[in-house]
């Protein structure tokens, strides 16, 4: 059974019924038909001044591939849109094109927007639908090393083996996709879909090199004096979860969001033979209101929790998370507290969360975010039972890289410090994505990425003055 999201769009996408996806992993959203994409590229006015292009961080040629979309040149459309962006099928479904490319659409201005996001999906599906080679670029001779294989690292890699240097991707893990895989969960985003991005870079001639730890195995300065790289990109992301410092978050069933995603998704720990174990709580409350709040709420529901509960300490109309993300976990029973900020996770005399003791929040003058502070409520606390306690509270980069590298230079918080360019304090070291800006967007990685091969291509044709 199927239904269709409730996104302001003018041909809605089917989507899984609410009550049988809760309750398993697969994908929510289930692309569009053919013939409901060309109906929807039909509806692309093809703008002189290409605002929607203007919005996107990657610049992907918007109106072109839509045009092709549109004419039932689908195969061109993917290349028009590869050219740009290297993980497509990535984006078009994880993208907050509503806030992005589609906010600038002209459509938009006396109705709905063109879809972009999912007219990106279609035609990254219909390749990967079909048989195809990948044409591998001659070797320029040059060698780049690649940290991390996240959206900032995949996008770095992509443009420059496309234009001809030998590049190697480090990742830690066993697996590469960075947070793609091990903190978006399946049902918004099949680990196949990575697999299949990653599995198109690999045709390219890009190398990957798993269960890689760098700052450990080999350091940042060995992997050009040792191992012969001209330049290395630092895209490890981050990883480093936050806490709020409350009494009792020490305790044994309270999990960093970026624990919790990572046991179900990369390590599928929801499955029945798994052998990473996960806590299947019947009462669960998640602290935040980002999109990784939701995704750890709905994973909970999935795992069979009776009751979750999104805490929350602004109102709904300041959840960060995407509108679709919040629409969807509305539908599959998950519960909102908003207003509400936890003070300490209470225990039973075993040491387990029995409940989550909470204070009334109202809204007062604007912080430096430009959003209204949260200010407590006198004598408004009150409690309610859990079993699980899950803080999505934003992550930090880690400390490795920073504690290994000397002369590498960093921000108070831990980011590391390089231009817009992606130049560091290093010569022939550069960074981007989450590790720069700390935790934001698939697609703001992959722009930095972006921005950073190509002042490494710069840096080694001796275009520009070495940093």
């Amino acid at each position: 059974m199927t239904g269709y999201n409730k996104r302001e769009t003018k041909y809605p996408m089917p989507v899984q019924d609410p009550f049988e996806r809760s309750r398993n992993f697969s994908e929510v959203a289930l692309g569009y038909p053919e013939e409901t994409a060309r109906l929807e590229a039909a509806r692309c006015i093809h703008c002189k001044n290409r605002p929607c292009v203007n919005g996107c961080p990657v610049a992907v040629p918007i109106p072109e591939f839509i045009g092709k979309i549109a004419e039932g040149e689908y195969e061109e459309a993917y290349q028009i849109i590869s050219r740009a962006s290297s993980l497509p099928a990535v984006c078009g479904r994880v993208c907050p094109q509503e806030n992005q490319c589609e906010k600038y659409c002209t459509r938009g201005i006396k109705g709905e927007p063109v879809a972009i996001g999912r007219l990106e999906r279609f035609a990254a599906d219909r390749h990967f639908s079909r048989p195809h080679t990948a044409e591998r670029p001659v070797s320029n001779g040059h060698k780049v090393a690649v940290v991390g294989s996240g959206p900032a690292g995949l996008a770095c890699a992509g443009d420059l083996r496309r234009l001809g240097y030998e590049v190697t991707v480090f990742e830690a893990l066993h697996a590469a996709g960075g947070v793609l895989v091990y903190g978006i969960p399946a049902f918004r985003l099949p680990k196949e879909i990575v697999a299949r991005e990653v599995e198109e870079l690999a045709a390219l001639g890009v190398d990957f090199e798993t269960d890689t730890v760098i700052g450990r195995l080999y350091s940042v300065e060995e992997l050009k004096t040792e191992l012969g790289f001209e330049a290395v990109f630092l895209g490890t992301g981050a990883g480093l979860p936050r806490f709020m410092g409350i009494k009792g978050e020490n305790a044994k069933d309270v999990f960093s969001a970026n624990e919790y995603l990572t046991r179900a998704n990369l390590m599928k720990a929801y499955e029945e033979d798994a052998e990473t174990p996960i806590f299947r709580a019947k009462r669960v409350a998640v602290v935040g209101g980002g999109n990784v709040a939701m995704d750890a709420a709905r994973t909970a529901k999935r795992l069979g929790a009776e009751q979750v509960s999104v805490v929350y300490r602004r109102g709904k109309e300041e959840l960060p998370a995407r509108k679709e993300e919040v629409e969807h976990a509305l539908e599959e029973g998950i519960g909102f507290k908003f207003l509400t900020n936890p003070v300490e996770i209470l225990t039973d005399p075993d040491g387990n969360v029995c409940a989550l003791r909470c204070a009334e929040m109202e809204l007062g003058e604007a912080d430096e975010s430009g959003r209204r502070r949260p200010v407590m409520k006198p004598s408004s606390e009150f409690e309610f039972p859990a079993d699980c306690v899950i803080m999505a509270l934003g992550t930090s980069p880690n400390p490795l890289i920073r504690q290994t590298t000397a002369g590498l230079a960093t921000k108070p918080r831990g980011e590391i410090a390089a231009d817009e360019g992606g130049r560091t304090s290093l010569e022939g070291v550069f960074a981007g994505g989450d590790a720069v800006t700390g935790s934001a967007t698939v697609i703001l990685a992959m722009g930095a990425g972006k921005a950073a091969a190509k002042s490494i291509d710069e840096f080694l044709r001796g275009v520009v003055k070495k940093p």
